[in-house]
């Protein structure tokens, strides 16, 4: 059509795609359909649509890592490739990457932080329903203001010019002295796969589908016998949340099976409902009402409390049950569920979440919802499969896992057989480095660390300009014409219509300080979640550290010298001259800067005191005014080795075609891939597993010798985004 830009029409289709393809809504769309239609079986039409969109992005969605370059992602984060070309679509999004990867966890312990605008499941999430229309209203603003494809490469580069390399955030050491060569990870999200590894040893599988068999528990009849429509009149009349004394259900199948039925899963799904039949004009309805008032059912409207009438003192009160995801993050997971459940999300625990980009198998846990209700979910979700049903008395808590394990598939490798072996043989037997990620600081202008700094300086003003301030490199339009009316103006309620949504940081922000005043900076920073605000002094102390152990590194090479620290139980010690043979560099580890922790007895130390003094920190003094963010600080281990560690390098010629059985695939029955001695390709599949707190990219970096910021790899090949 003419005036209209090259490549609109890809676009247009992207957008409606994008949300088509969501599980939300495919879900809500096989829900509305008699019998769900299998994926091969979908219409001609659409299949070639999307086939046609899956080669236009093919080279979007895979990460070269080439030589003296690699953009990688980790587990329990964005990642940083996806989550940088997603600027263009997102801008308003503080580009961070989470704060948690795939086994990562912020220095103090806590839960693994979510981006910034996400919403933590303990801090009231809003309406699911009005986040999903937010965010796809920014993805089809984004990309109907776009030039062509190659336009956005050029900016998702430029932008890059501006980002992060490793040797800006501290990471500059190898262990091992192999050759490195490239590979492409994830190509497919299918080509990263992480098992959660249980307090007990045990590695979470998804391989039985089956529920409990529980005399008590509601039927499959009776999960399935009341309408959407009815079920919400009804809990709105349990919750008291309309003006009905009662609520009629017309029985259209009048038999006394069917009526029974009715009764039995109001009473059930409803604890507080009695239930009674009449006739009306020679018609039966089920009439629920109240037989007790408010006082009696209170408990019955509290997360910490739901169902307690109903549920069985014989069963323990916790639904425990595997959870396998394909390209969705943990939290957005249990947004869809307690969706589904018409509960709140702060009923769910887990022991650590999980990247998005990844098909991902974790334990999750439910107060007081039966395994019939979770199993339901199976017909009408997309991406998720839930099973492994057990209840427990006690819920899941975060960090009591013992790790992740990992398959990776690194496709398209260069190295030869000997180099292979040669790095991971150095991989199993010496480790990596424990460098925290890329992802730990974000891949914008103005790195996540710096905002950090600033909030412990208590210099809140350069805060919110670090956060609001105009930035080099290229963003989306509106957020510049944020920026420009910010600088311009310092007026929050100004820049704050200049944003078409407002659920990011610096929407956020500015709503803060439209409601606080330019002088209560500190409330107005406060508006943004805990975990978000927390993520920024973590990553700080992420930066000293990672400075600080190649400082170590370069000092003393791997092994221990005395004046190092070593954990016994949870209190840290120092090796002496006498014990130094006692240790490995396995044992060493490290401090992230606080009120609560040692530092070592050599030239170290002093470089800790001048990293710090260089910032305007205070070492001898960690404790912030606001409790929210002093820094207790912990321990680290320098060098990490991987546990369980396997490979092997597989031809292949179809770059589609997935080259290991997932946990689906298996319950499924398919065969596993069969591989030709000779192929067109070469892939490097491993596995191995990871405790807490580790970054498996680092682990990757070591293998192939490689920077993983995207910036080094924008800067020297940007074709993969074409």
């Amino acid at each position: 059509m003419p005036g209209r830009p090259r490549g609109w029409l890809f676009r247009a289709a992207l957008a409606a795609a994008a949300a088509l393809l969501r599980p939300e809504s495919r879900a809500c769309l096989l829900a509305a359909r008699p019998a769900p239609r299998p994926r091969s079986q979908a219409p001609g039409s659409l299949k070639c649509f999307l086939g046609a969109l899956k080669m236009e992005m093919t080279e979007m969605t895979g990460v070269s890592l080439k030589r003296g370059s690699l953009a990688v992602e980790d587990n329990d984060s964005v990642a940083p490739a996806e989550e940088a070309k997603r600027q263009k679509v997102s801008e308003c999004c503080l580009t961070t990457g989470r704060a948690g990867l795939e086994n990562a966890s912020p220095p103090s312990g806590e839960n693994v932080l979510g981006p910034p605008g996400a919403v933590s499941a303990g801090e009231g999430t809003e309406n699911s329903d009005a986040r999903l229309e937010e965010e796809e209203e920014e993805e089809e603003d984004g990309l109907s203001e776009e030039g062509d494809e190659e336009e956005e490469a050029e900016s998702f580069a430029d932008m890059m010019k501006h980002g992060l390399t490793e040797l800006d955030v501290g990471i500059t050491k190898f262990v091992s002295s192999h050759q490195g060569f490239s590979g492409i990870l994830k190509e497919r999200y299918s080509d990263f796969v992480v098992h959660e590894i249980g307090k007990d040893g045990r590695v979470s599988h998804l391989d039985d589908l089956s529920v409990p068999v529980d005399e008590e528990a509601p039927s499959e009849d009776m999960l399935t016998v009341l309408t959407a429509e009815e079920k919400q009149s009804l809990e709105e009349l349990q919750l008291f949340k309309n003006k009905e004394t009662s609520v009629a259900i017309e029985v259209i199948e009048d038999t006394k099976e069917k009526r029974t039925v009715i009764h039995q899963a109001i009473k059930s799904l409803f604890p507080g409902l009695e239930t009674k039949t009449e006739d009306r004009e020679g018609k039966k309805y089920i009439v629920a009402y109240h037989t007790a008032g408010r006082k009696a059912l209170a408990k019955v409207s509290t997360a910490a409390d739901p169902r307690k009438h109903s549920w069985p003192k014989s069963r323990g009160s916790y639904c425990h049950f595997v959870l396998y995801k394909e390209n969705k993050d943990t939290m957005d997971a249990i947004n869809v569920l307690s969706k589904y459940l018409r509960v709140k999300p702060n009923i769910f625990s887990y022991m650590g979440t999980k990247d998005k980009r990844a098909i991902t198998v974790q334990e999750i846990a439910v107060l007081k919802i039966t395994a019939q209700r979770l199993a339901h979910l199976n017909k009408c979700l997309m991406n998720f499969k839930l099973g492994n049903f057990s209840y427990q008395k006690n819920p899941l808590k975060l960090g009591e896992l013992q790790g992740n394990q990992f398959t990776v598939v690194l496709r398209n490798i260069t190295g030869t057989d000997a180099q292979v072996q040669q790095a991971m043989n150095s991989l199993k037997e010496i480790g990596f480095i424990n460098y925290y990620g890329m992802q730990r600081f974000g891949t914008t202008a103005v790195p996540t660390y710096q905002v950090g700094r600033a909030i412990l300086q208590n210099s809140w003003a350069e805060v919110m300009d670090l956060i609001l301030k105009p930035r080099s490199g290229a963003e989306k339009g509106y957020l510049v014409k944020c920026r420009e009316e910010w600088a311009r103006t310092r007026d929050p309620a100004a820049a704050l219509r200049k944003l078409p949504v407002r659920r990011c940081v610096e929407g956020q922000l500015l709503r803060g300080l439209s409601k606080y005043g330019m002088k209560n900076m500190v409330s107005a920073f406060g508006i943004i979640p805990r975990n978000n605000r927390l993520m920024y002094i973590h990553s700080y102390q992420s930066y000293v550290w990672n400075n600080m152990v190649s400082k170590r590194i370069e000092e003393y090479g791997l092994k221990p010298v005395p004046g190092d620290l070593v954990l016994k139980g949870a209190t840290a010690t120092y090796i002496e001259e006498e014990d130094v043979d006692n240790y490995s560099i396995h044992d060493v580890v490290m401090p992230l800067p606080g009120f609560d922790v040692i530092y070592p007895k050599h030239k170290i130390s002093e470089a800790y005191r001048e990293m710090l003094t260089a910032d305007n920190l205070d070492i001898d003094n960690m404790r912030h005014k606001i409790r929210d963010y002093s820094l207790s600080g912990a321990y680290r281990k320098v060098v990490i080795r991987p546990q369980n560690v396997s490979w092997e390098v597989v031809a292949y010629d179809d770059p589609k075609i997935p080259l290991f059985n997932t946990d689906v695939d298996n319950l499924e029955g398919k065969p596993p891939p069969v591989f030709a001695s000779e192929g067109k390709y070469r892939a490097l599949k491993m596995d191995f597993a990871l405790p807490p707190s580790t970054y498996a990219t680092m682990a990757i970096r070591e293998v192939l010798k490689m920077d993983t910021s995207i910036k080094n790899q924008t800067q020297l090949n940007t074709a993969w985004l074409r």
